[in-house]
């Protein structure tokens, strides 16, 4: 355990919901009158839903003065210009997001890169935007040693030049790309084990701060029946979940679960 698991009890504990490709708009409003209702009275965790670029625009009101926040999958490193298909951070932020996804396997799988990934984390700070950046492995990398190597790269290139008392604030989502949407998950040790080397790589490029204050968050097949196991190691602050937060009704169980286990 380092020095940083220690303090754990001071970072609450956030799990957030990627939709990914999922969901209309007249879904999402459904989706969030649901999760609002079956979350009715948790406390001591904080939940966030990414939905599509479409729907942004429809859940942010149904989400408006509740605890849990709206964020979105990708955006641009640039302010304004020629960017076709593109989102800027101000953008999602006048949509009413306050987090954002950076990084996601599927998006590095299509080319997205370490320098872009750390450009578009820089821009969404700045705009006031809180990144929930995500690393990991493939299972060629992991069946080579090189998790602790590549990980702790990923770390590094995201936060070079951002300053600590930034980098305090961000969330890591440590997912390892064999688990996602697999059905296969890394166990609840070897998950606390990797995220503990993440946290290491905090402080080494930001300082001990912001490695005791950066919230680490697993992903990869995460379901309300692993999810205690996966928060009951001191170094893992919360859950990334993609098709068990599909449904209102799962990722509502997921949230009660985080309680039990992190939260007040």
């Amino acid at each position: 355990m380092t020095a940083a698991a220690h303090t754990s009890a001071f970072r609450r504990p956030i799990i957030a919901a990627n939709w990914k490709m999922h969901k209309t708009a007249q879904e999402a409003v459904s989706y969030g009158q649901k999760l609002l209702a079956g979350i009715s009275g948790v406390t001591g965790v904080e939940v966030v839903v990414c939905p599509p670029f479409t729907a942004l625009a429809a859940l942010g009101p149904v989400l408006s003065g509740s605890d849990v926040a709206l964020g979105a999958q990708n955006v641009h490193w640039e302010a304004a210009g020629a960017y076709t298909g593109e989102i800027s951070a101000a953008m999602l932020v006048d949509a009413g997001c306050r987090y954002v996804i950076i990084g996601h396997s599927e998006r590095r799988a299509m080319g997205e890169t370490d320098e872009q990934v750390a450009c578009k984390v820089k821009a969404a700070a700045a705009a006031g935007l809180t990144p929930i950046v995500c690393v990991g492995e493939r299972i060629e990398d992991r069946r080579a040693g090189r998790t602790e190597e590549l990980v702790t790269a990923q770390v590094r290139a995201a936060l070079a030049g951002v300053a600590p008392e930034i980098a305090a604030k961000i969330v890591v989502a440590y997912e390892p790309v064999w688990a996602i949407g697999t059905g296969e998950h890394a166990s609840p040790a070897e998950a606390g084990r990797v995220i503990g080397l993440i946290r290491s790589a905090v402080e080494a490029t930001c300082g001990t701060h912001a490695a005791s204050c950066v919230r680490i968050q697993y992903g990869g097949s995460v379901n309300a029946e692993n999810i205690g196991g996966f928060l009951a190691e001191p170094e893992i602050d919360g859950a990334l979940v993609g098709s068990a937060s599909l449904d209102a009704g799962s990722f509502a169980r997921i949230v009660r679960r985080a309680q039990e286990v992190k939260g007040s």
